[in-house]
Parts: structure tokens; sequence; C-alpha cells
């Protein structure tokens, strides 16, 4: 057990909720953060019944004065801030790019990558004090490959993959670690939507993928914490792939 403190931003649904309960269960101090208050505190009660100390914080990782608050409030309940999980984002309007709008541009910029940025600026300054923290982006696996209809998105978490690395040799030297997780399919809302809720587009996607099946939220979850917490204190500045072998082909 621990008592070390993780905030995860983007918790309140997919692969934000199954890592916080993954955190939870290994004894952190949980700090989840949303949009939306009141699934925010009915997962904080899901949560704490699990035994830790658990706090939900709203947010926008959007708007910094948001985020800057978020982080004085973690310091101020628990001290400081040991691990990151920066999963806040969103798919935006799928689409060829003959169709795509500055307004989803935009929309989709502005949480995945300036939302990251933000988040790394205050989280890397809290660090930075203490001398010691782990951090992991969210990307995708269009964050490495093209995904064709879904241009804006990919082009977010390619800058996401870019913000890792940058980041990650920044603070290497004051031993920090910053690295990326990119999902393949993963069995949440998510993936329907990309799909536009068409069965025989999503078999055709997963029978593309080696590994013939979608990925459970919960097998990304365990792979963020392995990454964060347990994980070689060597590593950083990397992009770990969850993608049942796609971008291996």
């Amino acid at each position: 057990m621990t008592t070390k403190t993780v905030l995860i931003t983007g918790a309140l649904a997919g692969i934000g909720r199954a890592t916080s309960f993954e955190f939870a269960k290994q004894g952190f101090n949980v700090v989840i953060s949303g949009r939306r208050a009141d699934a925010g505190q009915a997962l904080a009660s899901e949560l704490a019944a699990l035994g830790g100390q658990v706090l939900f914080a709203k947010a926008d990782v959007s708007i910094e004065s948001e985020v800057e608050s978020l982080i004085q409030t973690v310091l101020a309940q628990f001290g400081q801030l040991d691990i990151a999980i920066n999963n806040a984002g969103v798919e935006g309007t799928l689409g060829a790019i003959t169709s795509q709008t500055e307004s989803n541009y935009r929309h989709t910029f502005d949480t995945n990558v300036l939302g990251t940025l933000l988040l790394l600026k205050h989280e890397l300054n809290a660090m930075q004090r203490q001398g010691q923290g782990s951090i992991v982006n969210l990307s995708s696996i269009v964050g490495q490959v093209g995904a064709p209809g879904a241009a804006v998105y990919a082009a977010s978490k390619h800058a996401v993959e870019g913000l890792t690395k940058s980041a990650a040799l920044e603070v290497a030297p004051l031993g920090i670690r910053v690295n990326a997780v990119a999902p393949g399919p993963v069995d949440t809302d998510m993936l329907n939507r990309f799909v536009g809720g068409d069965e025989a587009i999503k078999n055709g996607f997963l029978s593309s993928v080696p590994a013939k099946r979608a990925a459970s939220a919960e097998e990304v979850a365990k792979t963020i914490v392995w990454l964060a917490a347990f994980g070689s204190t060597y590593l950083t500045g990397q992009s770990v792939a969850i993608d049942g072998g796609y971008t291996a082909q």
C-alpha cells in the first residue's frame, strides 16, 4: 500500500474511470477531475468505498485558471502531487478533411492539446518544487499513424506525443518522468462514436488488429498504473502503444 497522491483528469468515464479504480485499489490518495459535478461526486463515493482518500475537483482543462486551481486543491488537500494522469480528451467531429470546421479544430485542440499543455505546466511546477513526480499523458495510436476520417483528432494526438517528449527532456535531470500511453481500439463509448454506432464498421476495424479484439478499459488502466507508478524509473519520454499489435504491422 502507498500514501502517494495521484490526479486523474477526464476521470468520469472510460479509461479515466477504470484508471481511478486501479489506483484506488493500490491505496493511493485519488483526486479525480472532470466537468460534471454530479457524476464526479458519485464516482468519488464509489472509490471511497475501497477504503482510500478520494477527492473530486471540477475543472475544465482548457481554462488555465481552473487548471491552476485544480493543482492547488490537490496540494492543499494532500501536500504533494506524486503522479498525474492527463486523460481529459475529446474526439471532436469526425469526417473527411474537406468537411472540417474551424470550430471543431478549436474545440478538439483546446481540450486535447492546450489542456495537456496547461496541465503539464502546473503539474511540473509542483513536481519541480518537490524534486520528484511521474506524469502519463493519454495519446492514441492515431498519434503515431494517420487516421482517414479523423485527421483533426489524429493531429491533436500527434501534438500530445510531441509535448510528452519535450516535457520529458526538460525535466529528466530533475528526477521527473513524463510518458504517454497510446491505446488502440478500446471497448468504450468513444469507440462506438468513432464508428458511428455501425457494428459492421466496428468489426471491420477490429479485424485489422492482430489481436482481433478491442482492449478493455481495465487493460489500459493497468498499463497506465504500471507506467506511472511501478515501471522503470529510467523510462521517460516514451509512448507505450496498447494496441493489440496494430502499430507493429
